[in-house]
């Protein structure tokens, strides 16, 4: 597989659709830049965490057409998209398919029934669903306050708990008057002051069970049952991995993304998916790696590379163990790492890190920035813990938002900027940061934003609300833009590195690579059948120089 390096974008970052990012990727600027381009999720039918939130895998037409991946194709450009085998959104056909049918649907083991799974391992509360036996959840991850369920109603009425990791949110539509008046008899203006009334609190958040009726209490039992059976349903559910339609899904996904010219399938969260009553719901062993084996049969059939997605710490070694069963990894640690060395002048962490790499012959997709935030739980175990509080420190002092889960920084966190803005705007910070990225071990993945240094952006965080802090390195850009930006300096200098990146054969994971560190000054040099690639970068003043013969 080539190391070339790999554009990272979602088909609506520039211009509003695939087709405006293909029209700048056939620039003259553009040639022989990217070797592969990563399009996120929102090129498949989805509702929610742009993308990630995935309906089915056929292509959203509202964001690409088929003829924009064969245009792709023809720039000499691969393909790297994604899979989320964790779970399926809410609207999928699938889950559709249990609304509607209820018990009788052939889907109705495609989730995971929380009860079926916790069947005699714990005690069933009053609200239908059983709470686990403490000793059988204690070393369970959830990514939310409470228990992960989604209680889904059934035609008949009945409640039942489905597992449910990510994100959920049930909808209540407004009272219709003339169904109240079928079901109730009223008086027409009876009927609009009682909608009224549980409209306004629907609005405000109110569920059915705490909404008060005031005079027409006698009501509440049976406008209640109108809500209930018109809710609709937000999130993503999580995927029985133990039911053989699940795998027939997995199956006919990994075969469509294979039509689409995937060369490399990114899995998403599916370090989530193999679960048992006991054991660990993330990453738990043997569990995950049974799962990756079997879905790697079924992405062998199509010659399609696996990169599986696992944020863990540095001390926990899990790039290791990927890398021991022949998988390439995400390096997570070099966003983090390069900051750290750029902020003290001092390029020996990058050395060390870039020596285990070659030595250990770990393979990485590595980045600087990216869809997400910059990761900093990664590096514990790499650098001190006060160093990492210092980083974030650096970062959040330069706007950048902290991500954390339960509001504890020590379960998980990373902080969500652009890169530009967390090297605090600096340009040659920036174009000195590329030039260690595509020097250091890796295929190198580039963010649109950071190619033409995008800055944070506030008002998208604002506009997005809570939950929305993502959304402050997210920023689409127009064509015009993307013109105007290929004049900057720190664009030109960019896209000439990742030139040399990409023609320069003195690279590839077969290559040798010799580190010279020395405090302020590190000097890599790439050799390859002969040619060689020599960069030498000063920590002091951040001017590099790169030669190659």
């Amino acid at each position: 597989m080539s190391d070339g390096p790999m554009l990272n974008a979602y088909p609506d970052s520039i211009g509003g659709k695939l087709g405006d990012i293909v029209a700048v990727l056939k620039k003259p600027e553009f040639k022989d830049v990217f070797e592969s381009f990563y399009i996120l999720p929102s090129l498949y039918h989805s509702d929610l965490d742009r993308g990630f939130s995935v309906i089915d895998y056929d292509i959203n037409e509202e964001m690409a057409e088929r003829t924009d991946l064969e245009e792709i194709k023809k720039l000499g450009i691969s393909l790297k998209l994604d899979f989320i085998l964790n779970h399926l959104s809410v609207l999928s056909a699938q889950f559709q398919d249990i609304t509607r049918n209820g018990g009788n649907s052939q889907y109705k083991d495609f989730f995971i029934n929380w009860n079926k799974f916790w069947e005699g391992c714990g005690e069933m509360s009053d609200k239908g669903y059983i709470i686990p036996r403490e000793d059988l959840i204690k070393d369970m991850f959830f990514r939310k306050p409470g228990l992960p369920i989604l209680m889904v109603r059934f035609p008949d009425g009945t409640e039942v708990p489905y597992w449910n990791t990510f994100y959920q949110e049930i909808q209540y539509k407004h009272i219709d008057i003339q169904e109240l008046i079928q079901k109730t008899g009223l008086e027409t203006e009876q009927a609009k002051q009682i909608a009224s009334i549980v409209n306004k609190q629907i609005e405000a958040g109110e569920k059915p069970g705490s909404l008060s009726f005031g005079e027409y209490e006698g009501y509440k039992e049976i406008v209640e049952e109108m809500l209930e059976s018109g809710r609709s349903y937000l999130g993503q559910m999580d995927l029985n991995i133990k039911s053989p339609l699940v795998w027939e899904h997995y199956k006919e996904t990994l075969k469509k993304l294979a039509g689409y010219g995937a060369k490399i399938v990114r899995l998403d969260a599916f370090a989530y998916a193999p679960k048992e009553p006991g054991s660990k719901n993330f990453l738990n062993a043997p569990g995950t790696w049974e799962l990756l084996e079997q879905v790697k049969e079924l992405a062998d059939q199509h010659n399609i590379m696996l990169l599986p997605e696992i944020h863990a710490s540095y001390g926990e070694k899990i790039y290791e163990t990927l890398a021991d069963k022949g998988y390439m990894s995400y390096d997570f640690f070099l966003p983090g790492l390069v900051i750290y060395a750029i902020e003290h002048k001092n390029g020996d962490v990058l050395a060390r890190w870039a020596a285990e790499l070659t030595s250990k012959k770990i393979r990485t997709v590595n980045m600087l920035g990216c869809h997400d935030g910059i990761p900093l739980l990664d590096l514990k175990g790499f650098l001190p813990d006060a160093d990492i509080e210092g980083l974030i420190n650096i970062l959040t002092e330069r706007g950048g938002y902290v991500k954390n889960l339960h509001g504890q920084k020590n379960m998980y966190y990373q902080v969500n900027a652009t890169y530009y803005s967390a090297l605090g705007e600096d340009s040659q910070k920036m174009l000195f940061a590329r030039a260690l990225q595509i020097f250091m071990p890796g295929k190198p993945q580039v963010w649109y934003l950071d190619l033409f240094a995008g800055k944070n952006d506030y008002k998208a965080v604002e506009m997005a609300g809570s939950g929305g802090h993502k959304e402050i390195n997210r920023t689409n850009i127009t064509k015009e833009q993307a013109e105007e930006a290929l004049e900057r300096d720190i664009v030109k200098k960019q896209l000439e590195l990742l030139h040399f990146r990409n023609t320069c054969q003195a690279f590839g994971f077969d290559a040798e690579l010799e580190i010279n560190a020395n405090g302020s000054c590190l000097e890599f040099k790439w050799s390859k059948n002969g040619a060689e690639a020599v960069l030498k970068a000063d920590f002091e003043t951040y001017q590099y120089g790169v030669t190659s013969r």
